[in-house]
């Protein structure tokens, strides 16, 4: 039998983004080598609960696989030029949340911070993820003592919601629609 309805909301076929310095794009198995040595850093796994510390090859195969559901999706953020063509400079995440909510997530390599290179890849999914699902609320989570993430995700247009966030210790920013 056959149910009519909406159509269902999908994150796997999310389109690669491209800016002027980057490349936002699905994480592939061969990734794993790299995602690994990006993200078994204290300063990202310490930041980011679901993360194992150390952060190894398999935790990065599993999160390459896990993330590449319909309701949850990891984008590799590489470099395009400046010398990091084609390399693994962060990661960026979205997850569906229920049916109101999407939630956008993100880190990047300690050699690659401070080059404004989250705000470009952030600014780009998140435009994308606004009119694909125009509909949803896209929210962030963030602890108000992660000063980087916070001033990025305000500059980006989030503001918060006076919500606590599921995760401990910290509050749900959300991006108004212009």
């Amino acid at each position: 039998m056959f149910t009519l309805g909406r159509p269902r909301d999908s994150l796997i076929d999310l389109p690669r983004l491209e800016t002027a310095r980057l490349t936002v794009g699905g994480l592939s198995p061969e990734d794993a080598p790299a995602l690994a040595r990006l993200t078994d850093d204290p300063a990202i796994t310490g930041a980011i609960d679901f993360l194992p510390t150390p952060f190894t090859l398999e935790d990065a195969k599993g999160l390459i696989h896990g993330g590449s559901r319909e309701r949850d999706r990891f984008l590799g953020i590489r470099g395009r030029a400046e010398g990091r063509d084609g390399e693994l400079v962060g990661v960026a995440g979205a997850h569906l949340r229920g049916e109101g909510l999407i939630e956008i997530g993100y880190w990047i390599g300690g050699a690659a911070r401070g080059q404004g290179f989250a705000f470009e890849a952030v600014s780009e999914l998140a435009a994308l993820l606004m009119r694909r699902f125009p509909a949803r609320i896209l929210v962030a989570e963030c602890r108000p003592a992660n000063t980087a993430s916070w001033g990025l995700l305000r500059k980006l247009g989030f503001e918060e919601t006076g919500e606590d966030g599921h995760r401990p210790g910290r509050k749900l920013l959300a991006l108004e629609r212009p």
